[in-house]
């Protein structure tokens, strides 16, 4: 399910400083959206930031996590 990438937006050149009573009115409008379009947003932006398909995200590689049982 690829989103439209007009839909959303990622500004790298974007910053800005806030104060505590700013930060808490910044988050407003993504809280009427539901967690799955919420989701949708986070898989967007990261598939933008990290330079990859988002209908083809890359697998993780578990050659760098080892695991051993504990006793």
């Amino acid at each position: 399910m690829s989103e439209n990438p007009k839909k959303f937006r990622l500004d790298r050149t974007a910053f800005h400083a806030r104060n505590a009573s700013q930060q808490v009115n910044y988050g407003k409008e993504y809280q009427n959206l539901t967690w799955q379009e919420r989701m949708q947003i986070h898989k967007y932006l990261n598939s933008i930031a990290y330079g990859y398909d988002m209908d083809n995200p890359p697998r993780m590689d578990r050659t760098a996590f080892r695991t051993k049982s504990r006793k």
